[in-house]
Order: structure tokens, then sequence, then C-alpha cells
């Protein structure tokens, strides 16, 4: 396959080297394109060396061969890794004023931004908008990795690991081959997400034929479990592994969904063509669903969120007393609620049919009330459209790769069990009752 690696300015170019590697040893045929500024980083030796092949960042050299047209026409892939705010920028509005961005004009082929910059930058509306822009026009976006920066600063921005990065563009070549010269006119690329690395095989393959029916909707879906601090190193949590909501994104995103995936304290790596916005506690997951509400047409709320967090957080940590006849007590730590984001959502959506909303009930059961009684007792209470009811406990569904659901609806209709079941198949259930509503 031909491969074109662009490398832009940033202090993270170095690993760009470790990709190019990882691209030429698995028989691809790969041509740098650097801009300018990333020469400063990483010398054009270093990538003519590695490459085999001459290198070149304007379009004056070899111009005999319009490279800045024929290297994107041909280019069965084109990842740019690291992506600078400077090139995002400029690839969102068009700008052709080197080769790099010359060839991201003309290539048809499958086009991957792998950003990484300061957190700031990252986080500043101007960028988001650029990533979003890129994103509409078919091109994937693996979100960067959370970790240590340039100096001392640390937060998201930080380019994800070569590794990371070939696993995306490695599944992008097997599910997108190369349209001829001729037929690319006829056969644009379609829409796509922020994709994310490392992705399990099964949450990775296409849907099934006929099953691209959200295809234009906006999905969010929570995940994880809320964690609420007590002091630096301790905090009040719960069991939830994350894998159903995982599941849910990334069986919405196969299905033609554009998903925003706001994850709580989960492990796992995030689904293909997903946003992610990663919280910790109640409140500020509260406050991200908010945020997403006016653009969502469905949210899912598949997280477990902690009813109560502590009244008071501790600055430093709370340690054991040694006073003598002291030895055995214990700090009384006061409680107080969490809001009830699910039933906000409700109250704040009033009378419209949009978003529908979809709630979890993660149920013990408790004396005279079955699992499924407490379920239906919440999905009135709650007001919601769906609610999804599962038994919990230790060893039972959190953590577990198989669980039974039942889905009960609002409006009256018969409840749909489901499983046991693996959670893609819970979650396309989930999706297709869903998906009734949604019409």
């Amino acid at each position: 396959m031909k491969i074109v690696l662009g490398v832009s300015g940033g202090i993270a170019a170095y690993k760009a080297a470790l990709l190019l590697r990882l691209f030429t040893e698995s028989g691809h045929d790969v041509t740098v394109v650097p801009t300018a500024a990333a020469l400063h980083f990483v010398g054009a030796p270093t990538w003519e060396a590695l490459s085999g092949k001459p290198v070149a960042s304007d379009v004056w050299s070899r111009v005999e061969q319009v490279p800045h047209v024929r290297l994107g026409k041909e280019a069965d892939l084109v990842v740019v890794a690291p992506a600078t705010a400077d090139l995002l920028a400029r690839a969102a509005n068009g700008l052709a004023d080197d080769l790099l961005t010359n060839v991201l004009l003309t290539a048809r082929c499958p086009v991957v931004y792998a950003p990484a910059m300061h957190t700031e930058m990252w986080e500043h509306p101007a960028t988001q908008a650029n990533v979003e822009t890129l994103i509409e026009r078919g091109a994937h976006v693996i979100p960067p990795a959370s970790g240590r920066l340039t100096g001392a600063d640390t937060g998201p921005g930080r380019l994800p690991e070569p590794e990371d990065i070939f696993a995306v563009c490695r599944r992008l070549l097997a599910e997108h081959p190369h349209p001829s010269p001729t037929a690319h006119r006829d056969h644009p690329a379609s829409t796509a997400a922020p994709v994310d690395p490392a992705t399990p095989a099964a949450a990775s393959e296409p849907a099934p034929a006929g099953r691209d029916d959200y295809s234009g909707w906006r999905v969010v879906v929570t995940a994880g479990g809320t964690r609420e601090p007590l002091d630096p190193v301790r905090f009040l949590g719960n069991r939830s592994s994350g894998k159903q909501g995982y599941a849910l994104a990334a069986r919405a995103a196969a299905r033609g969904a554009l998903v925003r995936l706001i994850s709580a304290n989960v492990s796992l790596p995030v689904p293909p063509d997903v946003q992610v916005a990663h919280v910790e506690t109640a409140q500020q997951l509260q406050a991200a669903v908010r945020e997403d509400a006016g653009w969502a047409d469905l949210i899912i709320m598949a997280a477990a969120v902690a009813d109560y967090r502590p009244a008071a957080y501790a600055e430093s940590k709370m340690k054991k007393t040694h006073e003598p006849g002291q030895e055995h007590a214990a700090p009384t730590i006061t409680l107080v609620r969490n809001p009830d984001i699910l039933a906000g959502l409700v109250a704040e959506r009033g009378a419209a049919a949009h978003p529908v909303i979809v709630g979890f009930a993660a149920e013990t059961g408790e004396p005279g009330k079955s699992v499924l009684e407490l379920g239906q007792e919440k999905l009135a209470r709650k007001g919601c459209d769906l609610l999804v009811v599962n038994e919990v406990g230790v060893d039972v569904t959190f953590g577990r790769d198989e669980n039974t659901v039942h889905i009960l609806r609002r409006d009256g209709q018969p409840q749909v069990d489901v499983g046991p079941a693996g959670k893609e198949v819970i979650a396309d259930a989930v999706l297709d009752v869903a998906r009734r509503v949604l019409t």
C-alpha cells in the first residue's frame, strides 16, 4: 500500500519516526511529507534514511513530477502525526501553502489525523471547531492521549503511541480499499468521526448489511462508574467496568451514528469512530451530558452514577489516629445526595420529542420486590423513554462479558428481554428499540 506520512511541527515529531518504521517493516511504500516546521524537530536525513525516499516540504521540489497532486491521488492512506493546532486549522480551511496541505486537498483515500498539542490548545473552541469540520468531511481523528506534555504540564494533548496509531491505520486500510482514479469522483468519502487505537476486533467490524439505520443520528452515551473523592488518595466508587456503555457506543457508530461517549473512570480502549470526553465525578458527568443534550437525538445513560458524595473534601490524606485510647477510632463521613442526572434531563427536555432518553437501572432486588418490579417503579419515577433493567452484584453483571436485561418502554409497548448475551448483542437490542422510538 502507498502511504503518505505527514509530519507537522510539534515536539512529538520524533514519534513519527517510530510510526514510519512500523509501516515500512509491514511492507508499505511510505512517502514522508514534513512541514517546514517539522524539519526543525527531525531533519530530512532521518526521514530519507528510514523511508528510502527523498523528502520535501514545499511544492517547488521535483516539480516535473507534480508531487502536490500526484502524492494525494495515488495514496491508499494519508496519516498526519503529529497534527498540530496550526495544521488542523489549515486543513479545515482548505489552505494549500505547502506540500502537505496540497496532498490533503488532493487525497481521495482515508485521511487520519493524530493531534498533539498542549491541553489549552486542544480544548480551545477554534481547534474543536476545526476538528468537527474535518470529521464532517470524512476525516478520521484519533483523540489525543492524556499524560505528560512539554515541560511539567500534563493533560489531554499527548500524541498516542505509534503502535496505537498504526493499529488504526491498519484497520482503515483493510476496511477502505483505495478507489481507482476514475471512481473517486462518484464515490466521495463517507462521513466519519474520531477513531481510537487498539480497538478489539469485534467492536471494529462493520455493521451487518442493512444495519446503517443510525446514519446521521447523533447519539450520546455515558459509560463507567463515577468516583467521589474523599481526600487526595481515596474516593467513593462502584464496580462498573464501562463495558456495556462502550459496546453501545461502538455499535451505534458501526450503525452510522455520530457518537459522543462520556467516559467515567474506564480503562477500555475507545471504540473506533467515537468522540470521547473523560470525567470523574457525578457533577462532572452531569455537566458534560447537559452540554451535549442540545446536540443529541438520543442519550443513553449507561454509566453507574454515585447517588452520594462526601459533604466535605479533605485537602490532605485522612490519617489514622495513634492517640492512646483512640486506636480504633474512625472518622465520621457525612454524605450529600448527588444530582439525579437522568430525571434532570427528562425535566429539561419537557414536552419535546427529542432527545430520546434511555436510562439504566442496576438493581440488586430487595425483600418483597424483584429486580423487574423495582425497574418498573424507576421508569415511572424518572420519566425516561426507555429503561434498561439488569441485576447487579459481586460477580453479577459488573465486569462480566455476558448479561441479561429487560428493556422497558414508557409508551406501554411490551418489554424486550435479552440474554444471557454478550454486551454487543445487548447493545444492538437497546439500539433497535430506541430506533423505533426515534422515528
